[in-house]
């Protein structure tokens, strides 16, 4: 889009539809990861969870008939999906989650519209709303009283808390650059779920050897409950969502696709007093209202042009 274009409205059925589906699954998926965290080691439950997705992400492609070749360009451009986002990503944000609860490690993610607008700014020249801008303080406002209140309610020490928000962090990074990439001209060129099936099992044989490498050969859990979490881990939270994801980054751009991270909190807060006991503040609550309303106020904007 040239900066003479008409600003476009983009929220079409199809793009709401979508937005919701990823938001209610990964909202979803933060208690899921907690579940796997015991016997098995982190770097292998992820392993075992991109191995699945990436047979299950190439059998959809090939159902869709969609074609599987994407030529030099476009596997570089899986590979490096595959490094950051299926593996230094969840390497991260699973190891991040044995300090943290899965409610903070939820939150501090939802940071991710931060990076992902800059980055969108500096290496995809999309430009930064006004309405956007004004939306994302209120959302980030809204997120800090979430944090506030896990934070005073949590009991972690200090020594469980940084090294928690540390690795959070460096998921986020890693997780913001590959959105950004699955925004680039080169991967509008390639179909979505061509594009992260390669990129899964790139990052699939990435974790199969770093799990080998410092956790040794791999370990079971005999019981179903692990394996059913890793199938949905693999199905629902990987297979079906990212490559929807990937097509509100090439429709909305990364910094707004990025708003899904400040409702999935909340959502995951509300299967956990569903599933886990937790009990809701006037802080927390204030704070998912503040973040909804500051969701709403940018999402309204139009579309930037570049």
């Amino acid at each position: 889009m040239t900066s003479q274009s008409p600003p476009q409205r983009v929220w079409t059925p199809r793009i709401v539809f979508g937005f919701a589906a990823i938001t209610l699954i990964w909202g979803s998926t933060w208690l899921v990861i907690k579940d796997q965290l015991g016997a098995v080691p982190p770097s292998w439950s992820i392993a075992y969870r991109f191995a699945i997705a990436s047979v299950s992400a190439f059998a959809l492609a090939t159902l869709r008939r969609e074609r599987l070749a994407l030529g030099g360009a476009g596997l570089r451009l899986a590979a490096l999906i595959g490094l950051l986002q299926f593996c230094g990503n969840f390497q991260f944000v699973y190891r991040a989650e044995k300090y943290l609860t899965s409610g903070v490690v939820a939150i501090l993610f939802a940071l991710l519209l931060v990076p992902n607008a800059l980055l969108a700014r500096a290496f995809l020249g999309m430009a930064v709303t006004r309405r956007f801008l004004i939306g994302s303080v209120i959302a980030l406002g809204g997120i800090a009283m979430l944090l506030l209140h896990e934070w005073r309610t949590g009991g972690a020490g200090a020594r469980d808390v940084l090294p928690g928000i540390a690795l959070t962090l460096l998921g986020l990074a890693c997780a913001s650059c590959a959105n950004v990439l699955q925004a680039t001209q080169e991967a509008r060129r390639h179909p979505p779920i061509v594009l992260l099936a390669w990129g899964m099992l790139a990052g699939a044989i990435m974790d199969v050897s770093f799990a080998w490498a410092t956790a040794g050969p791999p370990v079971f859990d005999a019981h179903a409950r692990y394996w059913l979490g890793v199938a949905y881990l693999a199905v629902f939270g990987s297979v079906v969502t990212f490559p929807i994801y990937s097509v509100l980054l090439r429709v909305l751009g990364p910094g707004r696709a990025a708003y899904s991270s400040v409702a999935i909190p909340v959502v995951a807060m509300f299967l956990s007093t569903v599933f886990e006991g937790y009990r809701w503040s006037v802080l927390a609550a204030a704070g998912a209202a503040v973040a909804m309303a500051g969701l709403v106020v940018a999402l309204n904007a139009r579309k930037p042009s570049r």
